[in-house]
């Protein structure tokens, strides 16, 4: 079955999402060019093919690196962009589906995605080399979060959960049993405004570490699958999830947790917090809700375009020139506020 988007795949298809490769293979990391020779494997993956619609096909992940706009998406597609309207395909060795990429500063960038794979960018996303590629875990990689430019995190589905204290050049399994022993899917992860980090996922799966090595399990206040968290205030946070489900709070630890009226069921799959303090949700069928500080909701919705035939279902978001820039199902769309 067809991956159509990462709201889709998290919400609905996890069988299809985490049927990986057909043959087994094998391990392969790729070092830095001053370390050994990578490991090769028994099969390696495919290089991603030049396609003329990719910023109007699947995207599911988006970033600001500072120098250039870069978005992810289906078939390894990766695009950047200086201006959020014209976007020029860039190569890269793989072409499972890309989940998510994110900068540490104007260089320095790594991308996730199917086959457990992890990308990294060291000149601001205008080439990629591969640091990880496990189609044999047949797990994907659905978020990825670095600290600086040794500490970094990629989660995923079933508990999947790796660290690097490197950058990248070698990638291991967090030993973390309060979050990951029920092998739950984790969908997102954030760094707090203390510097804590926080995780979410499925079945109303909520962590919390103020180091990234040792994990505290939280209560949620929802059980069902929460998507992701913006960091509000030093230690809060704003979670959203399935049907139209919006958490705040001040404190994730306190387990006091607002509802907000989000006025809609429609699901959020994505994200941002906005420079004037507003929060922006995308999410199911281009349903956009801004989210003001003391918890009003202005809703708005993004039309598919015409002629194309989808929902226009929307999985990620960034700030961009007073409005919102936003992927899913039809690539790049813009919002104005």
């Amino acid at each position: 079955m067809k991956n159509f988007s990462k709201a889709l795949l998290r919400a609905l298809l996890w069988p299809a999402l985490c049927v990986a490769a057909l043959a087994p293979a094998s391990h392969v990391v790729a070092q830095e060019e001053e370390e050994a020779e990578p490991f090769v494997a028994a099969v390696k993956p495919r290089p991603s093919q030049p396609a003329p619609t990719a910023s109007r096909s699947l995207l599911l992940g988006i970033a600001n690196s500072g120098k250039h706009l870069i978005a992810v998406g289906d078939r390894g597609h990766i695009l950047a962009s200086n201006d959020g309207a014209s976007w020029a395909q860039v190569e890269t060795p793989v072409r499972a589906t890309l989940t998510d990429v994110d900068f540490v500063d104007e260089n320095l960038g790594w991308a996730v995605g199917h086959d457990a794979v992890i990308l990294h960018s060291k000149d601001g996303g205008r080439s990629w080399q591969l640091q990880n590629f496990q189609p044999d875990l047949e797990k994907p990689f659905l978020d990825v979060l670095f600290l600086d430019a040794n500490r970094g995190m990629a989660i995923g589905a079933y508990g999947l959960f790796m660290v690097t204290e490197d950058g990248g050049a070698s990638w291991s399994e967090l030993d973390a049993p309060p979050i990951r022993e029920e092998e739950l899917h984790f969908n997102d992860v954030t760094r707090l405004g203390n510097g804590e980090l926080f995780v979410v996922g499925e079945t109303g799966m909520m962590g919390v570490s103020a180091d990234g090595a040792t994990w505290e399990r939280l209560q949620a206040p929802y059980d069902g699958s929460l998507y992701g968290a913006i960091a509000r205030g030093d230690r809060g946070a704003l979670v959203y999830g399935l049907r139209g489900n919006v958490y705040v709070t001040d404190d994730v630890r306190s387990g006091n947790w607002t509802q907000i009226d989000t006025g809609t069921v429609a699901s959020f799959f994505g994200g941002t917090a906005l420079p004037g303090g507003d929060i922006a949700l995308v999410g199911l069928a281009g349903e956009v809700a801004i989210v003001s500080a003391d918890g009003s909701v202005r809703n708005t919705k993004i039309d598919a375009m015409a002629g194309v035939t989808g929902s226009g279902t929307l999985s990620g978001a960034i700030p961009w020139n007073g409005g919102v820039l936003a992927v899913g199902e039809l690539g790049v769309s813009t919002v104005g506020l």
